[in-house]
């Protein structure tokens, strides 16, 4: 393959997100006619096709896979030596594109903020998603590092943890459990619940926090989208909500929900940097890794007493 090109690379990789000649075309801003004889050319030079033509558009192929898996490797390498040159030059500057799951937005910025206030050069992008999204991402070698709960397992990764995240019973302030101190997993079980789609952190949590109570998990509540619909559904009344304590702290500092006291809650999970293992530590990877680990934690919000106190 020692006649393949850049461009043949960025041809391939572009069918495979439009899925047709011309949406690949209109994307990197040439003819189809020019796709078509890019995509011939590295079918010859390989043997193999890359796509197969179906009536719902090409569809890439096991080496088509592999191209466009080399693709994106090289062009983090050159993102890369675009870094390395620069601190050869004496520059601190380089890139870094975030990706973190929609909990965490709620201190994405603060924790981005606190960043470049350290490295002012640096310039960073931030893609928010959910669950499935961040981890396509990552598959995808679309972001540099995630922000998430946890990690999945079925893809070279290494995660290090950078702070708390505690995961709480909340309800509207008028609510009858409202009061109630040392509310029973069986009592909570009974009310209604308003969750994320399923494969959510937060909804995994609950399910293996109500999974003894006997047919409560084939009718766990109402599925909602968003961390915030389901706060202005537990504010209106319709349910109370496992979630995230980083997505509700204004709403708790001004009383529009309150956090019930539900025996074995908080549930206490950690917040994870994740970053492939098969690619090469920028420089503005590290530094982020390394701010991270001194400062990530004091970037969360803060909840006074929200453990109980250990004794003795």
């Amino acid at each position: 393959m020692r006649n393949l090109t850049l461009k043949n690379l960025r041809a391939i990789e572009a069918v495979l997100k439009h899925g047709t000649i011309a949406g690949a075309a209109n994307a990197i801003g040439l003819t189809p006619s020019a796709i078509t004889i890019q995509l011939k050319q590295v079918e010859e030079e390989a043997g193999l096709l890359l796509f197969d033509r179906t009536n719902e558009g090409l569809r890439p192929t096991a080496a088509g896979y592999a191209f466009v898996d080399a693709a994106r490797t090289i062009e983090e390498r050159l993102r890369l030596l675009d870094d390395e040159l620069d601190a050869i030059k004496g520059l601190r500057a380089g890139t870094l594109t975030l990706g973190c799951v929609s909990t965490a937005k709620y201190f994405a910025p603060h924790l981005m903020a606190t960043f470049k206030k350290e490295h002012p050069d640096i310039s960073i992008t931030l893609s928010i998603g959910n669950r499935a999204e961040v981890i396509s991402s990552l598959k995808n070698h679309e972001i540099d590092i995630a922000l998430m709960g946890r990690p999945p397992k079925d893809l070279p990764l290494s995660s290090s943890i950078f702070g708390d995240h505690p995961l709480v019973m909340v309800a509207a302030p008028d609510h009858p459990l409202a009061e109630k101190r040392g509310i029973t997993k069986e009592e909570i079980a009974r009310e209604h619940f308003l969750i994320r789609e399923r494969g959510s952190g937060t909804r995994i949590s609950l399910e293996i926090f109500l999974s003894e109570i006997p047919g409560k998990l084939d009718d766990l509540g109402t599925e909602m989208a968003s961390n915030e619909t389901i706060k202005q559904a537990v504010m209106a009344g319709l349910g109370v909500a496992f979630i995230s304590a980083h997505t509700i702290a204004m709403e708790l500092e001004y009383g529009k929900l309150t956090m019930l006291d539900v025996i074995g809650m908080p549930i206490r999970r950690q917040w994870f940097s994740v970053m492939r293992t098969d690619r090469t530590l920028s420089p503005a990877m590290a530094a982020f890794q390394d701010f991270l680990r001194r400062r990530g934690a004091q970037c969360l919000p803060f909840f006074d007493r929200l453990y109980p106190e250990v004794t003795g």
